[in-house]
């Protein structure tokens, strides 16, 4: 799609669907030569994953800004993290900012104009948006010892408290669930209780792990999990919809609080891959995807992740664009995330990174290595050259192949850049309240923990004993 100057002038943009064309979303121009070159992810291919990297302040937020918006006019719905607030400007028309204006003629887009998009907020505290919430059992023993730090005999103990749930549901108990912490509590409380008797049928558990998961667990619930977890649990294909008038709703996680505890913004994003992953039917290539999932700050879904998480990341990251969902990962540097997880991400998007010391040396050479070389472009040091809002692009084309890495500008919002004032933010909520509704009240379904309660009380210790000997009746017949 190569367009020499004369025409890149009069490149309509002066609306949303203006920056998609014949199944491709326009994030910048390079200049090749004397042609301005419009550099575009391909619809058919965005479900390839992709990696938006650079350091601090180098314009990574706004190319997401660009990214979320060109999918949403192409009808795709986004799903993204706002780590600094920064990105709920995406909801109202940006300015005419003489930069902006200026960056828009450099580019060949004469009728720059400006446009709001259609967004929903989400937030795990329920303050900056609709409540986002998922049960312990839909988040699992794996992602749970994460969250938990817990070691591999702890993380054993857990497993078991799973396990045990779910053999008392099956002997008739259908309360036995474990839907929050004060569940989960419960049932590793029980089984302290009962570790001689469990013993025999699920191995030991010892006091003192069992101490140290209740421990951890209390502490999770004083930095504010506890609004996490429980009913009603989030519908993932809420974040699947468009506004009506086609375009993608981008669903905005407001993740500043959230980042005060980096492992629970972590395990609940990979929580919710793993949730698309399993919930969505494999639908092979679209012509777009049916989702796109912006992963800011991805670094710290593998720092100290042990190897079983990490296959899950790369089983889920390899196998989730069979179901029509793309990822694509956004870090400081390509070496924060692993390399068998790297080599899924095909469209790639470099901005500057600044190397002082032989380590930040080696990483910018590591960064250079992992584009299609362009004989006309030093990409390492074109990587420490590149000015605030240019980047190293390289994407898909054809048949999937890598493009030559090209020095890009990449293209102006046209919503806000910067972040939304309250009252505004408050409206917005608001006039969406129909869509968050039904997340908006708590439902304390009985559980676990009233079961368990039940039981030890005088009157259901007895029930407890003749529903055990009515149990082993029925296994000796």
């Amino acid at each position: 799609m190569s367009t020499p100057d004369s025409q890149a002038a009069q490149l309509p943009h002066g609306n949303p669907s203006d920056y998609v064309e014949d199944g491709q979303v326009l994030i910048g121009c390079s200049r090749q030569g004397r042609e301005l070159v419009p550099e575009c992810v391909e619809l058919k291919l965005a479900n390839r994953h992709g990696l938006v990297t650079g350091a601090t302040g180098t314009g990574k937020t706004v190319t997401l800004q660009v990214l979320a918006e060109g999918f949403s006019a192409a009808g795709v719905p986004v799903f993204a993290a706002d780590i600094k607030g920064d990105l709920s400007g995406i909801a109202v028309k940006g300015e005419r900012d003489p930069k902006l204006v200026q960056r828009a003629n450099d580019i060949g887009l004469t009728r720059y104009g400006t446009a709001s998009f259609p967004v929903t907020f989400w937030d795990i505290f329920g303050r900056d948006g609709h409540p986002v919430r998922a049960t312990v059992e839909q988040m699992g023993p794996l992602l749970l010892s994460r969250l938990l730090e817990l070691t591999e005999p702890q993380e054993g103990v857990l497993n078991i408290a799973f396990r045990w749930a779910a053999d008392e549901r099956a002997d008739g108990d259908e309360q036995m669930v474990i839907r929050d912490l004060k569940d989960l509590r419960a049932v590793i409380d029980e089984m302290g209780r009962r570790s001689s008797s469990l013993r025999s049928k699920y191995g030991n558990v010892a006091p003192a792990t069992v101490g140290v998961i209740q421990r951890r667990l209390l502490v999770l619930e004083q930095q504010g999990a506890d609004k996490f977890f429980g009913e009603p649990a989030l519908d993932i294909t809420d974040f699947i919809r468009l506004a009506p008038d086609g375009r993608g709703i981008i669903n905005i996680l407001s993740a500043e609080k959230l980042m005060n505890t980096p492992r629970l913004y972590a395990t609940f994003l990979l929580w919710m891959l793993s949730e698309l992953f399993e919930k969505l039917p494999e639908v092979g290539d679209l012509d777009k995807p049916k989702l796109v999932f912006l992963f800011d700050e991805a670094h710290l879904l593998f720092n100290d992740a042990p190897r079983p998480l990490l296959e899950q990341i790369e089983r889920v990251t390899r196998l989730i664009r069979s179901k029509g969902v793309g990822v694509y990962y956004v870090t400081q540097s390509p070496g924060d995330v692993p390399d068998r997880v790297s080599a899924q991400l095909g469209n790639r998007i470099q901005h500057a990174l600044r190397a002082f010391t032989p380590k930040e040396l080696k990483a910018v050479r590591a960064a250079a290595q992992t584009f299609r070389a362009n004989p006309a472009i030093d990409t390492e040091r074109a990587i420490q050259e590149l000015q605030v809002g240019e980047a190293l692009v390289s994407l898909l084309h054809g048949n999937g192949e890598p493009s030559m890495v090209q020095r890009t500008l990449i293209r102006p919002p046209m919503s806000r850049v910067g972040p939304l004032k309250e009252p505004e933010r408050k409206a917005i909520i608001d006039a969406d309240a129909a869509n968050g509704q039904k997340y908006t009240q708590t439902a304390d379904i009985p559980s676990a923990f009233e079961t368990l309660n039940a039981r030890n009380s005088p009157v259901g210790q007895v029930k407890e004993k003749l529903r055990r000997f009515g149990n082993l009746l029925r296994a000796n017949r």
